[in-house]
Order: C-alpha cells, then structure tokens, then sequence
C-alpha cells in the first residue's frame, strides 16, 4: 500500500470540492468507483489490521453530528460528518462532511479534503462491493427507493461493479425521482420512475432503500419481497432510524460491517441482540459464506464504517500524486525550531513592520 506523506512543512495538501469534482471528472466516475471497490475490497480483507471503535455521535432533535475515527497504524483518518434530513427544507445538504489523514509516526496531517462527494463514491462503492459477494448471479435490473443525493452515484456503482443495466427509481417527492433520472441519462442505463414501492420493487434482482427521514419507517413489508432478493438497506444510520420490517429481516441472511455499531444505528437495533448477522470481512476472507443460493434472502444493513473513509481517503491520497488537484493550507506552523513557537508571533510582527516602513516611504 502506498503511503506517501508530504513534506510537513510545505503546508497540507487540501482538496476542495472543485479539485475532487475535477478530479473524478479526470478519471472518469465509473473507473473512480471501479477502483474505490477493489481499493475496499483489499481492506476489508486486511479487516484485523484495523483499530476500530463505534463512531462518536452527537444527536440532537433534527439529526446527528458524527466523528468516525480508525487506524491501520501507519495512517490515521478522521470523519467529520452530519446527518440532517430537514435540511433540505432550508436548501442546505443533508449530508456535510470532511475528512483528515495523518502519519501516524509524526501525528502530523498529510491531507484534508471534502468528504461530501467521497462519502456518496465510498458508500456506492461499498454497497456494490458487498452485491459482488451477496446479490444473485447476473443481476440486470436495480431498484432505488429515495432519490436523494445518493441515488446516481448508488446507480452507476453498480453498473460499474455488476453490470446492472436496469434502474427502477421510487421516491416519495417525484421531483427527486425525476432528478435521479436526468442525471442518469446518458449514462448508457435503461431507467424507469415507478409510482410507488410495491411497483418499484417488481422485477428487482437488487434493492436499495435511502430515505433521509430520522424515524423507524417501513418502507419494505416482508410481504413485498420475494425470495432470491439482495436488500442494500444504507438508510438507516443512527439510533432511531430503520426502513426495514422487522419480520422482513427475520427472513434473511443479514450482513453488516461492524457489528457493536450496527446494533445501535442499523437495522438490526430492531430485533433482539442475540440475533444472527455476519460481518461483511468474514465474507470476504471466506470465514463465512456469503450468498449460497439463487432462493436466498439477502440483506446488507450499511450504516457506513470508518474504514470504508479511511479507504476513500487514501485512494484520493493517492490519486494527487499523479493528478495534482489540491491546494497547500498554511494549517501547522513551520518554523525553523520546532521549540521556538513564539517565534511565529515574532515573524508575523516583523513582516507587520516592515510593510508598515514601505509604505512610509511610499508616502
């Protein structure tokens, strides 16, 4: 794995939401998230090398502040991350948020970016990742319940990854579903806006729910779902939220990434805690099978882990080497003696004074 750090003193490299944009544009979307899943993949498959923990949450009335840490002890990666559904209202995102990379060795930051479109890639490229291991074989049609700031980039993860060539959108405010599909156009994907859930799901091979609403919703019945389904349920990601039937749920194999997080944030804080889920690594590393037949019921309860960013970040890390697109903050000092910090005050007093004695002598 590369880990290439910077030098410390020349600032920390920075990339702002038009340098990632320009970036992703540069390699093309698709190749971006054909190369954050197998980037994934790798770490999930690296699983113990990781220090992790549950996030650290701050709710509140309206939503949910979050900081997401982890450690494969070479680097270090931080989340910074909301989760507020009637910000739409107010025509702010649901979703803000950036992350930091460090050296581990120094302490020091070898990296910021913007984690509003990093966040959308990873948790595409995490749910078509886990559908490589879970969906049934030759999946062809996705259905996508909530239209959001997601949906497009959950779309084309999966045409990337899977092959689907089949979109089925359903979202309660049509102009979402709408928006979904403009934006999908082009993109080579035979899209329909369906009417309602239970006509959405028709013909599924692959479903996904992401609804924003904080609340334990139903937006799939155990009676809508055949059997032979794969469910990417990424909506539910804090205490309190769910989209899923219970008995739905009591159906299927259940997969998630870290399960004393997913017992207080997913789907599964439903059902009793001596319910059966399988961590996703273990599918990985064939500790645990994953879908073992074509009838199976299939469920990945994603409520987005530390070191799926951790990934992301180190693959935008990365990408800059080759790309450029990032600007220098002045974010630590760097004076000549590492001890002399008061020697920063010093020299920006100085500078004060002689700009000062210039333009006296402009005068």
């Amino acid at each position: 794995m590369s880990h290439f750090i910077a030098e410390p003193k020349q600032g920390v490299p920075f990339v702002s939401v038009q340098a990632m944009a320009k970036l992703i544009n540069k390699v093309g979307i698709e190749n971006v998230l054909l190369e954050l899943t197998q980037r994934l993949e790798r770490d999930f498959a690296r699983w113990d090398e990781f220090d992790k923990s549950p996030r650290y949450a701050a709710h509140s009335t309206d939503g949910v502040i979050e900081l997401m840490p982890v450690s494969d002890g070479k680097m270090f990666s931080c989340k910074y991350v909301n989760g507020h559904p009637k910000n739409t209202f107010k025509e702010l995102q649901t979703v803000a948020a950036f992350g930091i990379l460090s050296d581990v060795d120094s302490g020091y930051p070898v990296m910021i970016s913007e984690m509003c479109l990093l966040t959308a890639l990873r948790t595409a490229a995490t749910s078509a990742l886990v559908a490589k291991y879970l969906a049934p074989k030759h999946s062809t049609t996705l259905t996508l319940i909530g239209n959001g700031a997601q949906s497009e980039f959950q779309a084309l993860a999966f045409k990337a990854v899977i092959g689907i060539t089949h979109i089925r959108l359903y979202d309660i405010d049509k102009n979402a579903s709408k928006k979904a599909y403009n934006n999908l156009s082009g993109y080579g994907l035979n899209v329909t806006i369906c009417n309602s859930a239970e006509e959405a799901v028709q013909g599924a091979h692959i479903i996904t729910t992401c609804t924003a609403d904080k609340k334990n919703a139903t937006i799939l019945t155990s009676d809508m779902i055949p059997q032979g389904v794969h469910i990417n349920a990424i909506g539910g990601d804090c205490p309190g939220k769910t989209e899923l039937d219970s008995q739905l749920l009591a159906r299927a194999n259940v997969f998630v990434e870290y399960e004393p997080q997913t017992r207080v944030e997913g789907e599964i804080q439903q059902m009793d805690e001596t319910f059966a889920v399988t961590e996703f690594h273990k599918v990985i590393n064939k500790q645990s099978p994953g879908r073992t037949n074509n009838n199976e019921l299939t469920i990945f309860d994603g409520v987005g882990f530390a070191s799926e960013d951790f990934t992301a970040l180190i693959y935008i890390k990365d990408a800059l080497v080759v790309a450029g697109e990032f600007s220098l903050l002045d974010l630590i000092t760097q004076q000549a003696d590492p001890r002399n910090l008061f020697s920063v005050l010093n020299s920006v007093q100085t500078s004060k004074t002689s700009k000062t004695n210039k333009q006296e002598q402009v005068a």
